[in-house]
């Protein structure tokens, strides 16, 4: 199995019964994930993969996905950051003091609008280090909580790494180490943490699909995601 198959089946199961999944145009594990959810669901989940041309999933760019998201009809989301810190916090904007960064990023563009109306979006990213997982972000693109007196049906609902996966409690505003992937120590990930998070003393390892799963994901999925993410399938399983 590997690694990229185990997180397309990790952030599948954290999808569940969601009816209508919103997919980015660089996010092919999070994408293949979103299409293993819709088969599981025997096509009636409804899928927008930005960038893609197949009807099923085609979208209007970002218009029709935020016009969804604001009347309420998107259910899950993804989204990443150059940095995220323990308040789900994430930076898409550049590193040091603004406006003169070091570093700058392509830009929040949406994120924030849909981090605040999408109930749940899982941020995702592949690298695990304190480079990217940091105390406190040099900006705040996109906020993980809001005040009281904010309305905000939406925010961050887990953070799945190359590592582990995270659940977000948003009333206590912190991370929460629910698995290690196979082959890693909690030891390893809290070296690679900069921010602080709950743990229990004996972390859950993150479950292998079975078979069936990776049947699917080998199969259907890959062909499926070849098409908005070339470069990943040939990657991945040698697609063309």
């Amino acid at each position: 199995m590997k690694r990229e198959e185990l997180l397309i089946a990790t952030i599948a199961d954290m999808l569940g019964d969601a009816k209508h999944i919103a997919v980015g145009v660089l996010s092919p594990i999070p994408g293949s994930a979103a299409l293993l959810a819709r088969a599981r669901s025997n096509g009636q989940t409804r899928l927008s993969i930005i960038g893609s041309q197949k009807e099923p999933y085609r979208t209007d760019g970002g218009v029709d996905l935020f016009d969804c998201a604001g009347q309420g009809r998107v259910d899950a989301f993804f989204l990443s950051g150059g940095q995220i810190d323990g308040e789900a916090n994430i930076n898409l904007t550049g590193i040091g003091a603004y406006p003169q960064q070091d570093v700058r990023w392509s830009g929040a563009f949406g994120s924030a609008y849909l981090y605040f109306m999408v109930p749940r979006v899982i941020l995702f990213r592949e690298k695990h280090s304190r480079e990217v997982f940091v105390p406190r972000v040099d900006f705040i693109s996109a906020p993980g909580t809001s005040p009281a007196n904010i309305y905000r049906p939406g925010g961050p609902y887990a953070l799945v790494t190359s590592l582990c996966v995270f659940l977000f409690d948003r009333n206590k505003k912190h991370f929460r180490l629910k698995s290690v992937h196979p082959g890693h120590t909690l030891e390893e990930v809290r070296d690679q943490t900069g921010f602080a998070f709950d743990y229990t003393e004996k972390v859950p390892t993150t479950s292998e699909p079975d078979k069936q799963t990776l049947d699917l994901i080998r199969g259907d999925i890959a062909k499926t995601i070849a098409d908005p993410y070339p470069a990943f399938a040939r990657k991945v399983w040698s697609i063309a």
